[in-house]
């Protein structure tokens, strides 16, 4: 079968829940045994997501081969359960450079180089390289941001050029917004309407339209939609608020979204069943648990939950699957103090100190991993919470009071966490990431070593910084172990207390792994810790 394309837009508003629609098509029509992929093109002109400030964008997300990402690229890999790369995220800005490169090169011959069509044929060719693998039944493309907006443009003309060239190989959904006017008691479809007809002057005409609403569409509201947009009312699909993003793809498969595109590509629906036994299975402990697991997520992004999207998701998968209800704190550590900080933690189950660099709320964080050290809390230090635990039990266990990393205090005298000297040749900020899987050999006998059950694993890495090992011997020697090192560098990986409920911290990323049909093991057990006082 040749690849199929599909195309997610969104109009009259942003934030409707493109990435999720189109992750749950792409897990109803992986259930059906195809093989899926998705990917997004974001419109905005920075080269990828690595240098966003949280509160703009979210998270970053970073894919095995090391790409900073779009968080909608969590939501894929959490509900398709297979590993994204550089190919599934592509920016404007990434286009504009590899496009102005091939210029400066010499490749276009001294042709002027514009909009058309040499950025759009740039799109498009990012387009096909996930279809061109063969690896690929389905390539499910979610173009960032509203139709309208003069940033999307050329990806729309894209889209409008593909949609010849692949004929029917290709479709195009088009969510939007559906408001509900209390004052006339009734849905507005309006607001669709134009949106749609925005989107057919840019040249495209949607095969399937959802709309996002808080009250029911009834069958009438369907059909004017229908009749005004160009489309068959069985391709008018509803997508209702629901209490968890997890109910979408089953919501979808109610509506039969996955048949409408089926059939619009020529395939008998009736041919294959989704299999969605596994997912509802997650599903139903997520919904029947009902004792609760409190924890407390400590980090200096809180004011925006996106910034932690990929922590909160494992952790929900984790308290699931202990058939805990999850009831999740997010604080800001600027606000906690010596003063506070019992008050503030005493009364939770766990703690996780959360990644984000920079100085802003790390003393707060400190003071947290101290008191749940002390206090026999179980706690889960991610990256920069791992380098917090280090510094914390430098300065009041080993004494060492001006315990830091360099890059708060590049003069201290005990740089617990420090720059190696292979990193110090790379100046720029992204030069001397470490980015990307890497191998880490686990310490026989430690609790690391029993929660993964194995001797090597692989993980996600996104910092600058590492644990210093001058002072490995003296850690261990006082009751802190690293349980998990590089097998090729033997940096630090992994730390934890032994003698401790539950007290590690780990230089990776563990959330960028737990999806929803196989949660991270690390917060399995974290949330096992907690949940058994």
């Amino acid at each position: 079968m040749a690849t199929k394309y599909i195309f997610v837009t969104g109009g009259v508003t942003s934030s409707l829940g493109k990435g999720i629609i189109a992750a749950s098509l792409g897990k109803l029509l992986q259930a059906r045994g195809y093989r899926v992929t998705n990917q997004k093109l974001d419109p905005y002109i920075n080269i990828d997501s690595g240098t966003l400030n949280p509160y703009e964008h979210g998270e970053c997300y970073v894919t095995s081969d090391g790409h900073e990402a779009d968080l909608d690229l969590g939501h894929y890999e959490r509900f398709l359960n297979v590993p994204s790369s550089k190919a599934n995220n592509v920016t404007s800005g990434r286009i504009y450079q590899n496009v102005i490169t091939r210029e400066r090169r010499g490749d276009f011959l001294g042709k002027t180089v514009q909009v058309i069509p040499h950025i759009t044929d740039e799109i498009k060719r990012n387009v096909k390289q996930l279809g061109n693998t063969g690896n690929f039944d389905f390539v499910i493309t979610e173009i960032g941001g509203t139709v309208g907006d003069i940033e999307s443009l050329p990806y729309i003309e894209s889209v409008r050029q593909l949609r010849w060239e692949f004929g029917s190989d290709c479709l195009c959904i088009h969510l939007t917004y559906v408001p509900y006017v209390a004052a006339a008691g009734e849905l507005k479809t309006k607001p669709t309407q134009h949106s749609v007809k925005e989107l057919q002057q840019e040249g495209v005409q949607p095969d399937v339209l959802v709309l996002r609403a808080e009250h029911p569409i009834t069958q009438e509201v369907r059909e004017k939609v229908a009749l005004f947009c160009n489309v068959d009312p069985e391709a008018v699909i509803e997508s209702a608020d629901v209490k968890t993003i997890y109910e979408v793809p089953v919501r979808m498969q109610h509506e039969g979204l996955d048949r409408v595109v089926l059939k619009r590509f020529g395939i008998n629906p009736d041919t294959t069943v989704a299999d969605m036994e596994q997912w509802n299975f997650f599903l139903n402990k997520l919904k029947t648990a009902e004792k609760e697991v409190k924890i407390a997520l400590v980090g200096k992004y809180v004011r925006l939950p996106d910034a932690y999207k990929s922590i909160i998701e494992s952790l929900i998968h984790a308290s699931a699957y202990n058939d805990r209800k999850l009831k999740l704190d997010l604080l800001l550590s600027d606000d906690i103090t010596e003063e506070n900080v019992e008050a503030t933690l005493k009364g939770y189950d766990g703690v996780l100190i959360a990644p984000g660099f920079g100085e802003r709320g790390i003393e707060g964080k400190i003071i947290s991993a101290r008191y749940t050290r002390e206090n026999n809390i179980p706690t889960l230090g991610i990256c920069y919470g791992m380098q917090v635990m280090a510094i914390e039990f430098a300065r009041n266990v080993l004494g060492y009071k001006d315990a830091h990393t360099v890059e708060i205090n590049p003069n201290a005298k005990h740089k617990v966490i420090d720059m190696m000297e292979e990193q110090k040749t790379h100046l720029d900020k992204g030069g001397s990431m470490r980015l990307g899987a890497y191998a880490c050999k686990l310490k026989a006998g430690s609790r690391a070593a029993e929660i993964y059950g194995k001797e090597f694993i692989q993980e996600r890495h996104r910092h600058r910084l590492e644990f210093n090992n001058q002072y490995k011997a003296e850690f261990e020697a006082n009751g802190m172990i690293v349980s998990g090192v590089n097998p090729d560098t033997q940096l630090g990986e992994i730390i934890e207390v032994p003698v401790h409920r539950w007290y590690i911290g780990v230089q990776f990323h563990p959330e960028y792994s737990s999806t929803v049909l196989n949660p991270h093991p690390l917060f399995l057990q974290f949330v096992k810790a907690a949940a058994n006082k």
